[in-house]
């Protein structure tokens, strides 16, 4: 088992942790563990996309690339979240 550390953040935010965890019967260590290794880094994105457009047989050039942001940022627009 890993060392326990924290985490600072505000009260709003911590409660909201506190109630996504209720409301999946779990702690909010373990939502945080999660969320963690749900989430991508910018290059495991790159990577996988990389993977894909090979699979696609399309070469992954920088325009590729930045067409498949664009993209992205436009779909998290829509969806209500942060453009990239």
């Amino acid at each position: 088992m890993s060392k326990p550390t924290s985490i600072k953040t505000s009260e709003e935010v911590r409660d909201r942790l506190r109630v996504l965890a209720a409301e999946r019967g779990t702690t909010i260590t373990e939502l945080l563990e999660e969320l963690a290794t749900r989430e991508l880094t910018a290059a495991e994105r790159d990577q996988r996309a990389a993977e894909a457009a090979r699979e696609l047989g399309v070469e992954y050039t920088e325009r590729v690339q930045q067409a498949g942001q664009d993209a992205w940022a436009k779909i998290r627009a829509h969806q209500g979240g942060a453009a990239a």
